[in-house]
């Protein structure tokens, strides 16, 4: 029996633009829906299931940034901005209202599958635990508990809602305490970029996380540490 097919929510006024995506993402296997603006995306984002939202930033009515503020204030939905050239300050709005990813127009289909494969690649998470960092497939600090096969994060016994690139970041480094990864590191094996990608998508989410474990507990927050002139390391206190 065939597995059902994931779905993609295409977002764009532009049809041609949607009807490209469709084309090359079907021809993956996926089963695309599409909405022409904010109000639509919105609504549908909220009263179906999708496994990812490729979501353009400029849109009639309310803009992608906002679709993604709304969109986040319920779900956690994995979420690609499609951004024009010259659009940096819309794309890092993005990432602050909790987009995971993005791709600036005009793009190569091939990039953008690439990009949708590697968001949705979950197994890919697990593959950097080794059995010292897990129990139960858990991994537990004094202030931080990250329970792997829930997805869930406990923040001194408080669980707080992290969108999939923020609980994919924190996992990674939690796996490996005290290493240091540079940007660049942390942009391949977290984002799965190897040839492509602004630092300042790992520079946001950390600040976005730190954001959020700070509202708890300030002593998980300061765990994730800057070093600087090289990137960033999950500290354990001694």
């Amino acid at each position: 029996m065939m597995s059902e097919k994931q779905r993609i929510l295409v977002v764009d006024d532009e049809e041609r633009i949607r009807r490209l995506l469709k084309m090359y993402l079907e021809k993956e296997g996926f089963h695309i829906e599409e909405a022409e603006d904010g109000e639509i995306a919105v609504q549908k984002a909220l009263e179906e299931d999708y496994e990812l939202i490729l979501l353009d930033v400029m849109l009639p009515g309310i803009d992608g940034v906002e679709v993604c503020e709304r969109i986040r204030q319920h779900k956690s939905t994995p979420i690609i901005m499609l951004t024009a050239k010259g659009e940096e300050a819309n794309r890092v709005q993005g990432f602050e209202v909790g987009a995971d990813d993005y791709v600036v127009k005009p793009f190569s289909p091939r990039e953008v599958i690439y990009r949708v494969k590697a968001i949705l690649r979950r197994s890919s998470t697990t593959a950097y635990l080794s059995k010292e960092t897990m129990t139960n497939n858990s991994i537990v600090f004094e202030h931080l508990v990250i329970e792997h096969d829930a997805h869930r994060v406990t923040v001194d016994g408080v669980e707080i809602s992290l969108t999939p690139k923020e609980y994919e970041l924190l996992h990674f480094l939690s796996s490996a305490p005290d290493k240091v990864y540079s940007r660049e590191d942390l942009l391949r094996d977290v984002w799965n970029y190897e040839f492509f990608g602004d630092l300042r998508t790992v520079d946001t989410h950390v600040k976005r996380l730190r954001e959020k474990l700070n509202r708890i507990s300030p002593e998980a927050a300061n765990m994730i540490t800057t070093v600087w002139g090289v990137g960033y390391k999950l500290e354990v206190p001694k």
